[in-house]
């Protein structure tokens, strides 16, 4: 049930919709309702957040963060998917995460619990 409040929704840039489509479908198992010729949607993927207060470590535009329990093995389905590792894996206070960019050019993460 939606709530007040609660985050509902997330939209990414897909300039190359085919491409990005075919990535998230091979590395995440992704599934899609197109409405249109430029749009597709994906619902069931879970959300949950936090915000960064490192200037240093802080993203530039919000980053979606995704779980994995093999990071090895999710790290290999995003590059055998086409993805961009752009920081390999590493540890973090309560667990290890690593970043990469899909083809329209977003970036995201994947992380795993210690």
């Amino acid at each position: 049930m939606r709530k007040d409040g609660k985050i509902d929704y997330v939209e990414f840039p897909g300039a190359d919709l085919a491409a990005t489509k075919a990535f998230y479908g091979a590395a995440f198992g992704w599934k899609f309702q197109d409405y249109g010729p430029s749009y597709a949607a994906f619902e069931g993927e879970g959300a949950d957040g936090g915000f960064s207060g490192d200037a240093a470590e802080a993203p530039i535009m919000p980053l979606v963060i995704l779980y994995a329990h093999d990071l090895e093995a999710m790290a290999s389905k995003v590059r055998g998917a086409g993805g961009v590792i752009n920081k390999a894996i590493f540890s973090f206070p309560g667990g290890r995460r690593f970043h990469f960019t899909d083809p329209s050019g977003n970036e995201l993460a994947v992380w795993s619990e210690t």
